[in-house]
């Protein structure tokens, strides 16, 4: 079977690379001519582990190829999955303009039965739109069906969730269509997921549903850190407690300066905006934006009232990628508060072992420094911050940590290091809802 792939960003290219990896032949398309050229001689153009290594082999075997031409791409291909962005717009929209260009060149195109699958992230009501848009601008009538498939994957481990996934998310409303989709996915049996098998709308929303309640999960144990510094208690152990509860789960609770990336703060906009819109208010997700940002500023406003201010301050950050594992800075508290910093009057040095030149894109500016590790980045600061979990601080020589900087004041916003044995080396330590004589 011959695949279509449109888009080659995130999604797009692991659902390619992952879909060649099971034997099918797929044409990844974008209109991004030097995009397609650098990934055509086996660039990957961003940061995800096991990604490189799996477009090098299906390039190496023939069954993954790069293309700007959709038309050749679409003739041979039976499936075409969409997997083009959909940025939010200033009033929370998801822009579809990328969506609305795709199913304009497929219906200049389509020549036989096409299997039309959304892989990007929709608001409810998109596969029906897609299905009136096709219908209506096809150059001649051609029959085709629209499916819903969302995806789950998490950046840093985007390839390992698209080969074991926990489930796969069909909605349909051709058997025909369903059937193909499940062949597409037939490599998959073997790992026993389970498949759900669902309407177009249903399909759509679980998307939505599933980012709303992961993200309040992280919302809800910031809002339990907060608490804990307020009585003495400490949320690491409160955290655990809780997910060992089967019905709660540990994942997810781990608490920080709030969530980012590309899914969550867009997802949940999206989510409320519909809910405003239909008259069925989400009260619950517009309730987690607000903490989020809440949990920014409450870092921002914690690392400046330990300092008596920010004009002049040097501090070093030590992540800025949004999750570790990763280069995607968007969305990334480390960015936002980055930026605080600067409006502040302080000077940053800062270190991120994969985002630093996405970083340099957006905060440019001159009170940037850039460093090549964890211990430059600590030279001479006021205060060193811990934005962004890489294991790889887990592990930094706190000792020596010290001796470089010009004072011992250590914002731990992950949670990476044991309270007494910091403070046993004379930091000033401070951890997200943890205790100590210094909360």
């Amino acid at each position: 079977m011959h695949i279509t792939v449109v888009g080659t960003g995130y999604v797009g290219l692991v659902t390619g690379a992952a879909l060649a990896d099971f034997g099918l032949n797929v044409s990844c398309v974008d209109s991004d001519r030097r995009k397609i050229e650098m990934l055509s001689s086996g660039t990957v153009p961003f940061y995800e582990t096991g990604l490189e290594e799996l477009v090098h082999r299906n390039l190496r075997n023939g069954r993954l190829t790069f293309t700007t031409d959709l038309e050749e791409a679409v003739r041979a291909s039976l499936t075409v999955f969409i997997a083009v962005g959909t940025p939010d717009l200033p009033d929370g929209t998801p822009d579809l303009g990328q969506v609305d260009s795709v199913v304009d060149a497929l219906a200049g195109c389509m020549d036989d039965y096409k299997v039309i699958v959304t892989k990007s992230t929709v608001p409810v009501g998109t596969a029906r739109r897609i299905q009136g848009l096709l219908t209506k601008k096809q150059r001649r009538p051609v029959e085709f069906d629209v499916v819903s498939n969302p995806e789950f994957l998490r950046e840093g481990s985007a390839v390992q969730d698209f080969m074991r996934p926990n489930r796969v998310v069909i909605g349909a409303d051709s058997d025909n269509a369903v059937a193909i989709v499940k062949e597409i996915y037939r490599p998959l049996y073997l790992n026993e997921t389970p498949f759900v098998i669902t309407s177009l709308e249903t399909a759509e929303l679980i998307k939505y549903a599933c980012n709303a309640f992961l993200a309040t999960k992280v919302s809800f144990i910031n809002e339990m850190a907060n608490l804990c510094e307020k009585v003495g208690a400490d949320i690491l152990q409160v955290a655990r407690a809780m997910g060992l509860d089967n019905r709660i789960g540990p994942k997810f609770l781990h608490p920080g300066p709030g969530f980012g990336g590309s899914c969550f703060p867009k997802d949940l906009v999206a989510l409320a905006r519909t809910g405003r819109q239909l008259k069925a208010p989400q009260r619950l997700a517009e309730t987690v934006i607000e903490i989020n940002q809440r949990q920014r500023e409450r870092v921002f406003s914690w690392i400046e009232g330990e300092l008596g201010g920010l004009k002049r301050k040097k501090i070093g950050v030590l992540g800025l990628a949004f999750k570790p594992d990763t280069d995607d800075i968007r969305g990334a508290p480390a960015i936002h508060i980055c930026r605080k910093l600067l409006e502040a009057g302080a000077l940053i040095q800062a270190y991120d072992p994969a985002a630093m030149a996405n970083s340099r894109k957006v905060l440019n500016d001159k009170n940037v420094v850039y460093c090549p590790d964890a211990y430059a980045a600590a030279a001479g600061v006021d205060a060193l911050w811990i934005a962004t979990e890489w294991n790889e601080f887990r592990n930094i020589n706190l000792a020596r940590i010290k001796s470089v900087m010009q004072a011992p004041v250590l914002f731990d916003s992950r949670n990476l290091f044991d309270p007494e044995k910091v403070r046993a080396l004379a930091f000033r330590y401070f951890g997200t809802g943890r205790p100590g004589p210094l909360h």
